[in-house]
C-alpha cells in the first residue's frame, strides 16, 4: 500500500500547492466600485429558446440601465421572434447558421461604447447594467465577466452545476482578476467589451481555424485571447449576477461539458504557444495548471479502485473523508450560502472525475468541430445546419 500512498500523496501535496496559488490572491478580489457612463447595449444570439425563457429575459435587461437591446434571431425560430416582437428591442432576422455571425451582426449594428454579449436564456439582476460598466472606468479594461450561477436549480445536475461556476468565479476568476487583470475566458452567458475592439478583432474572430478546420464554438474564449493579445485586460465584476438555464439530462450535460472543454483546449494550446501570453505569467500558470488537472485528478479514483479491490477498507474510508473534506474546504464561498450542498459534496467529486475523462476525450478529439446540443456543425469545411429548428 506504501507504494501508493507516497505517489497520491505527493501528486496530492502539488494540486493543493496549485490551488492554494490561486485562491490565496483570490481572497483579495475586490469589485470595482468607480461609476462609469458609458452607453450600453446588449446582443443576443436566439437560437431555438424557450419562449418563456426569453420572454423573462428580455424583461430582466430592459429592467437595466442599457441604450439598446438587439437580438439576432434564426430565421427558423418564430417563437422566439414573437416573443420578441411583444417588447421594445430591435431585431434581426439571420439565415446564417452558427452563433458567430449572429454575435458579429449585433455588435455591428449596435452603436453604443460598450457592447454585452448575452445568451437568450440569461436573466440579469436589475443592477448589472450599473456595475458592468464600472471597471471601464479604466482605458487599459477592454472586457468584463460577470458571476454566473444556474436560474431556479432544480435536482442534483443543477446543483453541482452551480458548485462548479461558484468555484470557477471565487477561484480561478478572482485570482486571474488580482493577478494582471487576465481572465481566460469571460463567458458568453454575459460579458461586455468596448465595442470598437470588437470591430477590430471581427475578422479574426469569424475566421478562426484550429488544425486546419474552421471553429463554430467557443466564441466566448476566443473573444477574451483577441482582446487580451491586443494589450488589453479583462477582469470579472462578481457584483454583476446573472442566472442561466443548464441542462437537467445527464446525456446533454456531457455533450456540453465536451464542447466546453474541447474548446478549452484549443484555445489554451494556441495561447500557450504565442508569446503574448508569457506576459501574463499568473494566466499562464493557470492554463497549464488546468491542462495538468485533466490528468492528476484521475490518480485518486484509480486508487480508490485498487483499495476496493484489495479489500483495503480503512485506506479506502480514509481517501473517501479526504475527498469529502478538501472539497468542502474548496468550496466554502458556495458553501456559505447554500449550507445543504454540503451532502452533495460526494457527488460533486464524482461528477469531476467524470468530467476529467471527458477532458481527456476531448483533448484526443480536439478537431472534431460540432456544437453538440445544437444542430450545427462544420461539414466540408463550411459551417451548416444538420437539422432543421424543432
Amino acid at each position: 500500500m506504501k507504494s501508493l500512498v507516497v505517489p497520491l500523496a505527493t501528486v496530492g501535496l502539488i494540486r493543493w500547492t496549485c490551488w492554494l496559488i490561486r485562491r490565496v490572491p483570490g481572497l483579495f478580489y475586490r469589485p470595482r466600485r468607480t461609476e462609469h457612463s458609458a452607453t450600453l447595449g446588449v446582443v443576443v444570439p436566439v437560437y431555438q429558446e424557450d419562449p418563456e425563457i426569453l420572454d423573462v429575459a428580455i424583461r430582466s435587461w430592459l429592467a437595466n440601465d442599457v441604450d439598446e437591446v438587439v437580438l439576432v434571431i434564426d430565421e427558423t425560430d418564430e417563437a422566439c421572434a414573437a416573443v420578441a416582437r411583444r417588447h421594445p428591442v430591435r431585431v434581426i432576422v439571420t439565415s446564417v447558421p452558427g452563433k458567430r455571425d449572429a454575435l458579429r451582426r449585433g455588435w455591428e449594428s449596435c452603436a453604443s461604447e460598450l457592447v454585452a454579449l448575452v445568451d437568450s436564456d440569461t436573466v440579469w439582476a436589475p443592477d448589472v447594467g450599473a456595475e458592468v460598466r464600472k471597471p471601464f472606468a479604466d482605458p487599459g479594461v477592454g472586457g468584463v465577466g460577470t458571476r454566473q450561477n444556474v436560474y431556479r436549480p432544480r435536482g442534483f445536475l443543477h446543483r453541482v452545476t452551480d458548485m462548479f461556476l461558484d468555484y470557477r468565479y471565487f477561484d480561478e476568476n478572482a485570482a486571474q482578476t488580482v493577478c494582471g487583470e487576465a481572465v481566460s475566458c469571460l463567458s458568453g452567458r454575459t460579458a461586455v467589451y468596448r465595442r470598437h475592439l470588437l470591430l477590430e478583432v471581427s475578422a479574426e474572430f469569424m475566421n478562426e481555424t484550429f488544425l486546419g478546420v474552421p471553429c463554430v464554438s467557443g466564441d466566448d474564449k476566443r473573444l477574451t485571447m483577441l482582446i487580451l493579445e491586443r494589450g488589453h485586460r479583462t477582469r470579472l465584476q462578481r457584483s454583476a449576477r446573472v442566472w442561466s438555464t443548464f441542462p437537467s439530462d445527464w446525456r446533454v450535460f456531457f455533450r456540453q461539458r465536451t464542447r466546453w472543454a474541447r474548446n478549452t483546449w484549443r484555445s489554451d494550446l494556441r495561447a500557450l504557444s504565442r508569446p503574448w501570453l508569457w506576459r501574463h505569467p499568473f494566466l499562464a500558470f493557470t492554463m497549464t495548471d488546468k491542462a495538468a488537472g485533466a490528468f492528476t485528478l484521475l490518480m485518486s479514483p484509480a486508487c480508490m479502485t485498487w483499495a476496493i479491490a484489495e479489500r483495503e477498507w480503512r485506506f479506502a474510508a480514509a481517501l473517501g473523508s479526504w475527498w469529502w473534506l478538501s472539497r468542502a474546504v474548496k468550496m466554502i464561498p458556495h458553501l456559505r450560502e447554500r449550507p445543504s450542498s454540503w451532502f452533495l459534496i460526494p457527488g460533486f467529486v464524482l461528477v469531476s472525475f467524470l468530467t476529467a475523462v471527458v477532458r481527456i476525450y476531448a483533448l484526443l478529439t480536439i478537431r472534431r468541430q460540432r456544437w453538440l446540443t445544437r444542430g450545427v456543425a462544420v461539414v466540408g469545411g463550411e459551417t451548416t445546419r444538420l437539422q432543421p429548428a424543432a
